[in-house]
């Protein structure tokens, strides 16, 4: 849709004038010729951009201006005078306008100045609607007594700069944790660097953490600047800082210390402004007492503890967290949003998740890439899921139907994985003709994305 822009101007002349050349340019123009009448048109529906002129009847330009930055959103102005000086200028500028430009309007320079108005607002909105996805990325999604006690936590430490040192299985949401933390922190607006301490060899960790100078090792072709500068005025993530070195720990420690560090290769000391988020999935008492991790460095991160429950001592927000991952990958993939049948979600709340939330995320998405039913259910599941709750006393399914249908899903399952997914021998196996076990599968959701 055309952009909208309102001229406010009292000579007749000047507003039919910008009316034309505007709508030339395709955008969608309404002229009137009052500070009282913008307000009151502005009230009545939202421009992109305003045209105003300082000198007006009554209320002039720069009290109009003043009011309609009350407005929330404030609407984007530049303001146009043909008796134009620095000190007005200067003072719109500081009430909010977007640019001046001063009469006798040169049409080619007032069209460039609506266009950059115009790009401006286009780039406010982009990010926008970027922060609030990634405020939807950030969110702690639960229920639970744990998730709502971490949900009060994150809001008394993220507006301070204290150091916390996140706890919990692997897959649990760590990570996310450190976003939320990250995003609803005074250095938002800042970057949040993230390193897994994990995943980099220890003859690299210095450099990525710390940067290097080019020549300063075998392999270092050009400068390098690390992750501490990186995160400057922001944030830095150190994931699975359990895994670190004693080497890499005693420097990060001084840095924590000073807020300042050396690169690989140069004498000379580079200053930081960084908040510093730590997570592990080991106990560091245990890695303290067998000598593989510094109790001082330990308490420099451990300012604010917290602790991410397993999904397994949380289960009551399974289901809220399936239907959150259903309704993510179904849009993601272009697809109907799925749902999960009631003999289906028992099945889930049976299971352990020994891979936390990150197992069910991965499971979910499975099955909307591979489901070929709206309705996901029981029998769709993969066999892992009912190892040791098939036979069981209490079983997991509505219906005798579903109970039988799982059952046959799991025993195909497992003949397939005996031959290797080889249809002619599993069907044998089975006593089955091939397009009998073709149409069995079929009507049990298995496919060879399985395999």
């Amino acid at each position: 849709m055309a952009r909208s822009i309102l001229v406010v101007d009292d000579e007749s002349g000047i507003r039919q004038s910008l009316t034309s050349i505007l709508e030339e340019e395709g955008y969608r123009v309404e002229a009137v010729g009052s500070g009282e009448e913008c307000l009151a048109t502005v009230a009545a529906r939202p421009f992109d951009l305003i045209l105003l002129d300082v000198w007006l009847p009554g209320m002039d330009g720069l009290v109009t201006l003043e009011r309609l930055q009350q407005s929330v959103p404030a609407p984007m102005v530049v303001m146009i005078s043909g008796h134009g000086n620095i000190e007005t200028a200067v003072r719109a500028t500081k009430l909010g306008a977007f640019d001046f430009v001063e009469k006798p309007l040169s049409l080619e320079k007032t069209i460039l100045v609506v266009k950059n108005a115009l790009e401006y607002l286009r780039l406010e909105e982009e990010n926008r609607g970027l922060r609030a996805e990634l405020e939807q990325r950030c969110q702690v999604i639960g229920e639970s007594v744990p998730m709502k006690a971490l949900r009060q936590q994150i809001a008394l430490a993220a507006p301070t700069n204290g150091r916390v040192l996140i706890y919990g299985e692997s897959g649990t949401g760590k990570e996310l944790v450190a976003r939320a933390l990250h995003s609803a922190s005074l250095r938002r607006d800042r970057p949040l660097v993230e390193v897994n301490c994990a995943a980099i060899p220890e003859e690299l960790i210095e450099s990525e953490l710390f940067g290097h100078l080019k020549g300063s090792f075998t392999g270092a072709s050009e400068d390098k600047v690390g992750k501490f500068q990186k995160a400057d005025m922001g944030t830095l993530f150190l994931d699975e800082v359990g895994d670190m070195s004693l080497k890499t720990q005693s420097k990060v420690l001084r840095v924590l210390e000073e807020q300042r560090f050396e690169p690989v290769g140069s004498n000379q000391a580079v200053d930081v402004d960084v908040r510093v988020i730590a997570a592990t999935n080991k106990t560091l008492e245990g890695e303290i007492a067998r000598g593989a991790f510094r109790e001082d460095l330990f308490y420099r991160l451990n300012v604010i503890p917290f602790y991410v429950s397993p999904l397994r001592e949380r289960i009551e927000d399974l289901p809220i967290l399936a239907r959150y991952f259903l309704a993510e990958f179904s849009g993601a993939y272009g697809r109907k949003v799925k749902e999960l049948s009631e003999g289906a979600l028992d099945v889930l709340m049976r299971h352990p998740w020994p891979g936390n939330v990150r197992e069910l995320k991965n499971l979910i998405e499975r099955l909307v890439i591979i489901c070929p039913q709206q309705r996901i259910e029981a029998h769709h599941l993969p066999p892992e899921l009912f190892r040791g709750a098939a036979r069981s006393p209490q079983q997991p399914y509505a219906t005798l139907h579903e109970a039988r249908a799982a059952y046959e899903r799991e025993f195909i399952l497992r003949k397939l994985e005996e031959h290797q997914w080889n249809m002619t021998h599993t069907a044998s196996a089975l006593g089955l003709e091939r397009s009998h076990l073709y149409r069995k599968m079929k009507s049990l959701g298995i496919s060879s994305a399985e395999q």
